[in-house]
Order: C-alpha cells, then sequence, then structure tokens
C-alpha cells in the first residue's frame, strides 16, 4: 500500500526546500569579492561602531528620559509662558491701539488741514514716528540698491 503524504508533512518539505534555497542564496552572496569587502571592513570597523553604538545609545536613553520627565516638561511650559508673556502683551497693546485708531479715523469726518498738520508735526510722537519712516525707507533704498 502506497501512503500519500498528509498534509502536515507537505509544509515541512517545502519550509526545507525554502530554507535550504535561501541558505544558498546568502553563501552564493558571501562568495562575491564586494561582499567579502564590505565584511572585512566591517570587522576592521567593529570597535568603532561598538563605540558609536553604545554613545547612540546613550543620547537616546538620555532623549527618553527628559521626554518622559513631566516635571522637566512642566518647568519648561511654564518657563516659555513667561518669557512669551511680555512679547504677548505688548502685541495685544499695539492691536488694540491700532483698532481703536482705525475706529476713531472711521468716526472723525473733519479734514485734517495744513495748520493742523503743522500743530501734529510739534508731537513728540508723531516726530518719533517720521524719523522712523524716515530710517526705515531709507535702509529699504540701500537694500534695493546694493540687490541691482
Amino acid at each position: 500500500m502506497s501512503q500519500s503524504p498528509t498534509q502536515q508533512e507537505v509544509p515541512v518539505t517545502e519550509g526545507a526546500n525554502v530554507s535550504e534555497r535561501q541558505s544558498l542564496d546568502v553563501l552564493d552572496q558571501l562568495m562575491k569579492p564586494e561582499v567579502q569587502e564590505s565584511l572585512t571592513v566591517l570587522v576592521e570597523n567593529l570597535p568603532k561602531l561598538a563605540e558609536m553604538v553604545t554613545a547612540m545609545t546613550k543620547a537616546y536613553d538620555f532623549a527618553q528620559g527628559i521626554a518622559s520627565d513631566k516635571v522637566l516638561i512642566s518647568d519648561t511650559m511654564s518657563a516659555m509662558g513667561e518669557f512669551a508673556k511680555p512679547v504677548v502683551e505688548k502685541a495685544k497693546g499695539v492691536a488694540s491701539a491700532a483698532i481703536e485708531a482705525n475706529d476713531r479715523a472711521q468716526t472723525e469726518q473733519a479734514s485734517v488741514g495744513l495748520f493742523a498738520m503743522l500743530k501734529m508735526l510739534k508731537d513728540p510722537n508723531v516726530q518719533q514716528t517720521l524719523r522712523f519712516a524716515q530710517s526705515f525707507l531709507s535702509i529699504l533704498n540701500e537694500r534695493g540698491q546694493q540687490q541691482r
């Protein structure tokens, strides 16, 4: 009587063939001169590679420790908030002044005459703004000439 192979025996035989083919492929690869040269270089540099891996592992552990430290994260966020708070308040002040100035300019329908402008020119804030505008435009002009 002949016995037919069971389903369990077939995958084991196919698995062995696949494994055998893969080991032959690996051996074929290892026989190539460029692969042998690469392996020689790797073996020669193993101490350096081990040192690099150790350093990278320490850096990774340090980064993991920092990333998972809730107190450090909280303190950093708090410090950043304290640093940004004055800047945010200043920006809000400037924005509210600009909105208020726009509202006033929209409601006032009176035209600004020559004498009113001359009177405004005496205001120190107007003088400072005009000096700033003059310097800013001068710098833009200089940079424009440098690019040409």
